[in-house]
């Protein structure tokens, strides 16, 4: 039985708790918030849980064997590190840090402590996501071309980051998944409309070798809740769409192809557009956060590397990152390597 303790009794803090309860072999014994009404409600649904606003008394419980943050991206950090070295293996909701350096000495820390230290990228534990990932990993696309990615709603607006860091997270971690390698470029264009220095819409292009490229739409400032992301490949197309009910993965038998130049003229003599069939796959139903949550469990007790691992959280937290630097000096492409 692994014993968890979960600290941050916000939005996500809850839904982290019942997960982990209905797990066979975890059990949540301690939930930890500075704010005692988020912790009432919580006491009276789980009578064995212990709510506490000491975060120290649950890293001296022995008892415990793995933390799980879900606070601000600020205090993620030095909760994480406190967290390793007394030696508690690690969940840390998205993004892992605030900064790569941050990041970077949190997986360092989880390394030497040999303590499992994992980032809730939730979309990656969707059966939606992971068909995608299969179709491109068994060439149904054919060479990738580009990705068209929206994530737009009317609201939550958040205080202490822009909608780069609060939305973008999902998109950049499911493409980099998705492509198995992280961009060389990346450059953000956005503004501030209802909060000045708080960005609340913004489009996001990610350039990678080979010609693919990525674009990201996020938004706290849209009429239409939008979740849905395009992949045009050489052979098929994928549109992935996860506000749908039951068809959230679509595959498109679709595409165009050039024929040979005129030698003559150099003008192309004509294309030839292909339509074909449209197939939906049959998914599991199952709430991704529980996968997750099962998923960091299995690691713990198997002492595997989760599939979001520390590496998977600096590689978003670095295409953040870069995307803020871009957006500060108007659009420009700042290079971030291999």
């Amino acid at each position: 039985m692994i014993q968890l303790a979960v600290i941050g009794a916000g939005y996500w803090g809850p839904n982290l708790i019942r997960n982990f309860n209905q797990i066979p072999n975890a059990r949540v014994g301690y939930v930890c918030d500075l704010d005692t009404t988020k912790l009432a409600p919580l006491a009276a649904q789980y009578p064995n849980l212990h709510v506490t606003r000491d975060y120290q008394q649950v890293l001296d419980d022995p008892q415990i064997d793995a933390i799980v943050i879900a606070t601000p991206v600020s205090t993620h950090r030095a909760l994480a590190l406190d967290a390793l070295r007394a030696g508690k293996h690690v969940l840390v909701e998205k993004p892992l840090a605030a900064t790569v350096q941050a990041a970077r000495e949190m997986d360092a820390t989880a390394r030497a402590m040999q303590r499992v230290l994992m980032v809730g990228h939730t979309f990656i534990y969707n059966p939606a996501v992971t068909k995608v990932k299969e179709y491109i990993e068994r060439g149904a696309l054919g060479e990738i071309y580009y990705i068209d990615s929206a994530r737009v709603n009317l609201g939550l607006h958040q205080f202490d980051i822009n909608v780069i860091w609060d939305l973008a997270p999902h998109d950049i971690s499911i493409i980099l998944y998705w492509l198995s390698r992280r961009p060389l470029r990346v450059s953000a264009r956005g503004n501030s409309y209802t909060q000045d220095g708080i960005e609340d819409v913004a489009f996001i292009t990610l350039e990678f070798a080979d010609k693919i490229m990525a674009h990201i739409h996020v938004s706290w400032m849209s009429p239409a809740k939008l979740r849905r992301t395009t992949i045009v490949g050489s052979q098929q197309m994928v549109v992935y769409d996860d506000l749908e009910a039951a068809e959230k993965v679509k595959l498109y038998d679709m595409g165009v192809e050039r024929l040979a130049l005129n030698a003559d003229t150099r003008a192309e003599l004509q294309r030839t557009y292909r339509v074909g069939d449209v197939i939906s796959p049959r998914l599991d139903v199952v709430e991704p956060l529980r996968v997750e949550c099962k998923h960091f469990i299995d690691c713990i007790v198997n002492g595997a590397t989760p599939r979001t691992d520390g590496d998977a959280g600096i590689a978003v937290v670095q295409v953040l990152e870069a995307a803020t630097r871009s957006l500060h000096q108007g659009g420009k492409t700042i290079e971030i390597g291999a």
